[in-house]
């Protein structure tokens, strides 16, 4: 039996699945979104209701993204080992504070229910920011689902194949299917392809790998960085609200070294109040693990300006001399051009093409592409600061970060319009639009914007 998705019920699907969104996200990304870097939780950057409709007479024809998994437990107990070992220590010579009592406890609880999901896999919430992602694509685009359904189209799901990808893959295409059972059929089986999506660990990634490991200007940068009065306070701050002074004292003095240092203990406070949000769901009563209280508010900053200035330097736009971090991308946007090609060249039976991958393509492809906040590198003599650059973590890969090109035909012309954390975006400086302020783009245009004419 064919089912009709009214505007309503599309409307009501897209509540339903966006509960992870709930009131207080907002919160998250306001108040205190960049101190999450990466770790900070996701949610659209546009009303559904301000989109720019396509110039007349286009209907969409084909859609395609780049999503980043969503929200994750941990990869590993490291962090939680680590405190603990000193919170035993402490609780055992009588110097927590009334905050510290219920920290332990907390944390425990926290790492036995990253245990239950499977460290480094899709949390609950994470399941629910891919099915919310989906239902209001459908929704922008009721026009296209209803072709691909009754022409049907192939919906293609490919992956890094690591285990939070495949499962974010399957999420986001169980909401499209619920939307419209019509299209179960039409969704292919996920496939992998590391080259495209995990360039990063792939052969592509070999020189960028090496760059990682050795580069010398890197390394003393990010030393530069990091080793400064700032982070020792901010260290400080955090064991404070744990530890009594004197058992503080003893920590920055490197009377537990074997544990770690001040600096070691308080980013592993940090660490744990950055993936709390995103095992919200698994909390004991479902709103959370109150590790705000952890972690007082200019200490969190800080620590996540560490963050954003180590991804900055090893997977964004980094040197200004150099595009070691974010050339290797470049398979995947070639990825994204030949789909739209190939729909144009009437050589694909795709109605959609959905990709899920990580912050390490993400980010890359974010500044090779000039996406806002990824255009401006750095020099060695004036590094990254929060002052002078744009660049955020928290807005360009949050947890479930997605990049969505849309297609319009008119006859024999294509329009492609970009989405980035669902918000309309300009392409990079240099690409014209079709009208003045307009986010639709001549596919022509964009293959000569970005030299993809110069083959032909």
């Amino acid at each position: 039996m064919r089912r009709t998705v009214t505007p309503a019920l599309a409307l009501g699907l897209c509540a339903l699945l966006a509960t992870a969104l709930p009131a207080h996200a907002t919160t998250e990304r306001t108040a205190h979104a960049d101190s999450y870097g990466t770790k900070a939780p996701y949610a659209p950057r546009q009303n559904p209701r301000s989109y720019e409709p396509a110039p007349a007479g286009f209907t969409p024809v084909f859609t395609e993204n780049v999503s980043r998994h969503g929200s994750r437990a941990a990869s590993d107990s490291e962090d939680g080992d680590l405190i603990l070992a000193l919170w035993d220590k402490a609780e055992s010579e009588g110097q927590l504070t009334r905050a510290g009592r219920e920290f332990g406890p907390r944390v425990r609880l926290l790492l036995d229910a990253m245990a239950t999901v499977g460290y480094g896999n899709l949390s609950g919430r994470g399941k629910q920011e891919m099915a919310g992602t989906a239902a209001r694509m459908e929704q922008r685009l009721p026009e296209l689902f209803t072709r691909i359904a009754e022409k049907n189209e192939k919906i293609d799901v490919v992956s890094s194949g690591q285990t939070r990808a495949v499962d974010s893959g399957k999420a986001f295409t169980a909401a499209l299917a619920a939307t419209d059972p019509r299209l179960a059929p039409l969704i292919g089986a996920t496939r992998t392809d590391k080259d495209v999506l995990y360039f990063h660990k792939a052969a592509g990634g070999a020189a960028y790998r090496d760059y990682i490991a050795t580069d010398e200007r890197l390394a003393r940068t990010l030393k530069s960085i990091t080793d400064q009065p700032a982070t020792h306070r901010a260290a400080r701050g955090v064991l404070g609200k744990l530890f009594k002074p004197a058992f503080v004292q003893r920590v920055v003095q490197g009377e537990f070294s074997s544990i770690g240092s001040d600096v070691d203990a308080a980013e592993a406070v940090y660490n744990l109040y950055g993936i709390a949000p995103a095992m919200r769901n698994e909390s004991p009563d479902g709103k959370g693990w109150g590790m705000e209280r952890y972690v007082p508010p200019s200490d969190a900053a800080w620590f996540g300006y560490l963050s954003d200035a180590e991804d900055f330097y090893q997977k964004g736009p980094g040197f200004t001399d150099s595009d070691i971090t974010y050339k290797m991308a470049g398979v995947l946007l070639d990825d994204l051009f030949k789909k739209v090609e190939a729909k144009r060249d009437g050589t694909s039976d795709l109605g959609a093409e959905l990709r899920f991958t990580h912050a390490e393509e993400i980010i890359p492809l974010a500044a090779l592409m000039g996406l806002p906040g990824s255009t401006k590198p750095v020099t060695a003599e004036q590094p990254y600061t929060y002052a002078d650059n744009p660049w955020r973590g928290a807005s360009v890969s949050p947890l479930g970060a997605n990049i969505q090109w849309d297609v319009f035909r008119k006859g024999g012309t294509y329009l492609v319009r970009m989405l980035y954390n669902e918000k309309e975006t300009a392409f990079k400086q240099g690409c014209t639009p079709v009208s003045k302020g307009s986010k639709f783009y001549d596919l022509n245009e964009l293959e000569r914007c970005f030299g993809r004419d110069q083959a032909s």
